[in-house]
């Protein structure tokens, strides 16, 4: 598997650009495993940190049953 990031040369994942961010999350709006998408350790971070502020933001959910 290879990173979407790196392959795309993404340098930042913006937490605003939530369709983009939602394909990383599973139906009960976990993050999904790295292993999964083929995210690097780098990105998955920043990915990481992005769906939480949003999240904080109101942007997305933390869960759903």
């Amino acid at each position: 598997t290879h990173c979407l990031f790196c392959s795309q040369n993404l340098r930042e994942v913006d937490y605003k650009d939530v369709l983009f961010i939602k394909r990383f999350t599973s139906a009960q709006a976990k993050i999904i495993d790295p292993k999964h998408t083929g995210t690097c350790a780098k990105h998955q971070r920043k990915l990481a940190q992005a769906i939480k502020r949003a999240r904080i933001m109101g942007l997305l959910p933390f869960v759903r049953r």
